[in-house]
């Protein structure tokens, strides 16, 4: 189909092409009204350098944008200059269709540049057998078999309007490389008897988390419907998720019901505000309470899956709502990760766990006093290269099957700290899917540079006019000559 922008009178089997910095939600659906063939939305090669307004505008408009239903394909795409020439052109193109005079309407029709966009047409289909993969990993504690285990989550995928430019940065790229900091700062401490602690350190990397957690849903039913001793069966003191951890000033404790008294969930929580109170008097730190709603489709944070199963978890996060238009969106890439507010927030939370690990508190330490330091100091260089290495890539669950090269490091990375590394694997059942992936979500799209059909039409009128006008004067000339001949005999005869 020919190209068009949104400025365009008619957009009816037209490819409309909008920039981010003129998108909006109005534009989007005069494009559908008018039955366009197609939409493509151009995002910046530099997230940076865009207001943060507008990509604010476009986070909170994704969830429209996959919530309505339409037959018309929408395609992203990010700018260069070629791109960004033919949208130039394309442009001008479409704004003279408002011009005043007839005349010049036809007269730039029929001698501008359009393009024809084509794409290959292939139809998506249902991708069978996919397998979400996630990973799992142990460090255990001195003073026997019936330690308490402490159990670290973060899920590993992302997600956005559309999957091959969401990278996750903050949501949850932030949550994944914290937990693999606390991996390495915790190893280091239960690899010497002396500094090893009454407690089991279990570390979960869920996959499928976007897609209601279904990673972590078949790993607790693996765990505790189909095994007969599992250290999620034995003694759980908590379950602590880690998720959107990159910015802000505040960090929220997330729970389904308040923590008792006296049970090592209610530590962690006292621990917390310590360290907060302590250390880092600039943040601002607070427990937000919402039960579990079953009537939901989907689950609000991933310490619910937890909470069904009747185990105590909580999730922090910088972000006070589960409805932040953060967590799913493609605008959430690099640039959204504040280094050393999530270094900060690390250290913050190694600090928490080790004051209840350790049992310091009760031990009468003071809350200022810092574990972490010097040698085990929270590595700023390393959490860089995490988060640089996981936003170079996207990471939504139907691009990451078992052999990604995401699945293998993350196993690799594990492996280096954590003992009894494992993988679990989740397929939807064949019978009646919780989910269901397509294929074709990344197309090459062609432009090819063409004259509009007006042109052709008045070539071949102008062909035809020239074409009279040769075949007259041919007539003309014939005319002329036989009068002339006819002339020329009447003379001689005369003569004669």
């Amino acid at each position: 189909m020919s190209s068009r922008t949104v400025e365009a009178e008619v957009l009816s089997r037209r490819c409309v092409m909008m920039r981010l910095a003129d998108f909006s939600y109005e534009k989007y659906q005069k494009a559908l009204r008018q039955s366009a063939g197609a939409v493509v939305i151009i995002l910046p090669k530099n997230m940076s350098t865009m207001p943060q307004d507008i990509v604010q505008q476009f986070m909170e408009l994704e969830p429209e944008l996959l919530a309505t239903e339409t037959i018309v394909p929408v395609y992203f795409a990010m700018e260069d200059d070629e791109l960004l020439s033919i949208y130039t052109q394309t442009q001008v193109s479409s704004s003279s269709q408002g011009s005043s005079s007839a005349a010049e309407v036809l007269l730039h029709s029929a001698t501008a540049n359009g393009f024809q966009m084509v794409t290959s047409g292939a139809q998506s289909k249902a991708v069978s057998d996919w397998a979400i993969t996630s990973l799992e990993g142990r460090l255990a504690g001195v003073g026997g078999e019936d330690l308490p285990t402490i159990v670290v989550v973060a899920h590993y995928d992302s997600f956005g309007v559309a999957p091959w430019l969401s990278y996750g940065a903050d949501s949850n790229g932030s949550g994944v490389a914290v937990l693999l900091e606390l991996a390495r700062l915790f190893s280091r401490l239960y690899s010497h008897k002396r500094t090893q602690a009454g407690y089991n350190l279990l570390f979960f990397l869920s996959g499928g988390g976007k897609f209601n957690y279904q990673g972590t849903k078949r790993w607790l039913e693996d765990n505790l419907d189909h095994t007969e001793s599992s250290l999620l069966q034995d003694n759980v003191a908590f379950v602590l998720c880690l998720d959107t951890l990159g910015n802000g000033d505040g960090l929220h404790l997330h729970v389904s019901k308040p923590p008792k008294e006296g049970s090592p969930q209610h530590a962690l929580l006292k621990e917390l505000q310590m360290v907060v109170s302590e250390q880092y008097p600039d943040v601002k730190f607070s427990m937000v309470h919402k039960k579990i709603n079953l009537a939901d489709d989907t689950l609000a944070w991933e310490h619910e899956r937890f909470g069904i199963r009747r185990l105590p978890a909580f999730t922090l996060s910088h972000l006070e709502s589960h409805r932040s238009a953060a967590r799913n969106s493609i605008m959430d890439m690099r640039p959204h990760v504040d280094l050393k507010k999530l270094s900060r927030n690390t250290k913050l939370i190694a600090e928490a766990l080790a004051r209840v690990i350790y049992n310091l508190t009760e031990k009468g330490t003071n809350g200022d006093l810092e574990i972490f330091t010097q040698q085990m100091q929270v590595q700023e260089e390393q959490l860089a290269s995490l988060v640089d290495w996981l936003t170079t890539q996207p990471r939504a669950a139907q691009l990451v099957d078992k052999d990604s090269t995401v699945v293998s490091t993350l196993e690799y990375y594990l492996g280096r700290y954590l003992k009894d590394v494992k993988r679990h694997f989740v397929r939807a059942d064949k019978r009646d899917p919780e989910f269901v992936f397509y294929d074709q979500l990344k197309q090459t799209m062609n432009a090819y540079r063409v004259k509009p059909a007006i042109f052709d039409l008045l070539l071949a009128l102008c062909i035809a006019a020239y074409l009279g006008v040769v075949y007259l004067a041919v007539q003309s000339l014939y005319r002329s000559t036989r009068r002339s001949r006819n002339w020329s005999a009447e003379e001689t005869k005369f003569m004669l």
